[in-house]
């Protein structure tokens, strides 16, 4: 195989990555979907995210208690995952931007789910027993 047709052939399969799947069975989803999003970190990254596209900086200075390692991993883990797409500028010194894929923006209802669910259900001014 020459060198054009891999790195055709890498594209396809990045590619993929970006288009929905229909499942026919449904097995451990919820487990599968975890691996994907269910870092300490994903969901805040997420959140940021879906205003639009920003720099590594940006979400460092939004996530106040995330360490420059920990948002590292957790944006190059969603980026495996087809979850967010990362593009690099050759500009001095390099600039780094990022934002969602539409597996990512996916994402954004259910978010916004789970924040009505914690608003109902998450008491914060009440002690516990």
């Amino acid at each position: 195989m020459t060198l054009p047709e891999k790195e055709s052939t890498v594209r396809q399969q990045a590619a993929s990555n970006y288009i929905p799947k229909q499942p026919v069975h449904i097995e451990c989803s919820i487990e599968r979907a975890l691996d994907v999003i269910g870092g300490k970190w994903s969901f805040l990254v997420l959140r940021e995210l879906f205003g639009g596209t920003m720099r590594f900086g940006e979400l460092q200075r939004k996530i106040v208690s995330i360490s420059p390692k920990s948002l590292t991993d957790t944006l190059r883990h969603l980026e495996e995952n087809g979850v967010l797409e990362r593009t690099a500028y050759p500009t001095v010194p390099v600039t780094v931007e990022y934002k969602l894929t539409p597996k990512g923006e996916d994402l954004h209802q259910i978010l916004k789910e789970m924040k009505l669910w914690a608003a109902k259900w998450c008491d914060t001014g009440a002690s516990k027993p």
